[in-house]
């Protein structure tokens, strides 16, 4: 184990042990954070993965406020909790309360679960890059490798999949944000993994991509970046990592430009809770049949 900064005036360990949390109970509890938080899916996942492996937990929704954050979070694991997701806007904040990183949480400097550790100390994970290669490469059937990416978005969710992305050798990986400066500090900070830049959002040249990753938010506010339709093609895939009854509006605009096909993140959703419950319970759950649960329910496919 190596230490590492997370805050001003505060440190961390990266563990190089894998990431399975020590000393779970039945009927334990856990949850998700975020502002805002009550679109998410998350409770009936992993009451789903619950109920097919037979474990027994509770997994409530919390909304709290950056200001609130810490203070209740550390609350929550103060008074018995065990676990907890993290989203949207928390994910670079809840560094700070991990007293462990793995390494992927470290390289991201982004974590989207916490998990209490037998010995009092609390893991800091980032299973989003897992899955979304999972959905991607598995579900999706994508080839990763001498591809051009584009990820828009330089926020925690766009940290928590770089390196994952460039461990399959894309051709590069551009990054592009509103604000230049944090785009090309993101990629800075991953320059010793592969192939990596990163642009102002009205700066992005040569050409269509062959992925373009919508990692921001703005989806969220039925919203869309401002990006210009000179980065797709007609063998362009497009892939939303937010998500919704219908399609979201980055959705709509890349098949509007043509592109050849566009996703939303329901897969990553499934893949990434997955791995979030094995690292609490110590087991990994199938995805099949929860997507299908999930879409049925989400979206009214399938039988009511």
């Amino acid at each position: 184990m190596t230490p590492t900064s997370s805050a001003p005036g505060a440190s961390v360990t990266v563990d190089t042990q894998p990431a399975v949390a020590q000393n779970y109970r039945m009927s334990d509890s856990y949850g998700v954070v975020g502002h805002p938080v009550a679109h998410s899916w998350s409770p009936f996942i992993h009451g789903l993965f619950a109920r097919e492996s037979g474990q027994s937990m509770t997994y409530p929704l919390y909304d709290f406020t950056p200001e609130e954050f810490e203070p209740r979070v550390r609350e929550l694991f103060a008074q018995g909790g065990r676990g907890l997701n993290i989203t949207v806007p928390h994910k670079m904040a809840a560094v700070g309360i991990a007293t462990r990183l793995t390494p992927r949480a470290a390289h991201a400097g982004a974590v989207n679960t916490l998990a209490m550790q037998k010995d009092g100390t609390i893991l800091g994970d980032n299973t989003d890059g897992a899955g979304l290669v999972r959905d991607l490469c598995d579900n999706l059937g994508l080839v990763i490798i001498r591809r051009r990416i584009l990820i828009v978005g330089a926020g925690g969710a766009a940290r928590g999949v770089i390196a994952p992305l460039l461990a399959l050798e894309p051709r590069e990986i551009v990054i592009t944000n509103r604000t230049a400066e944090r785009a090309e500090s993101l990629a800075q900070a991953f320059a010793k993994l592969g192939s990596v830049q990163g642009v102002g959002i009205g700066y992005i040249g040569g050409g269509p991509f062959d992925l373009v990753i919508n990692a921001t938010s703005a989806s969220l506010s039925n919203d869309l970046p401002p990006i210009t339709a000179t980065i797709i093609g007609p063998e362009t895939v497009c892939y939303d990592m937010a998500y919704g009854k219908t399609d979201t509006p980055f959705v709509q605009w890349s098949l509007d430009k043509g592109c050849a096909r566009a996703a939303q993140g329901w897969g990553m959703l499934i893949e990434q809770a997955a791995e979030s419950f094995r690292v609490w319970r110590g087991i990994k759950p199938a995805t099949a049949s929860v997507l299908t649960a999930l879409k049925e329910r989400a979206l009214g496919l399938g039988a009511p």
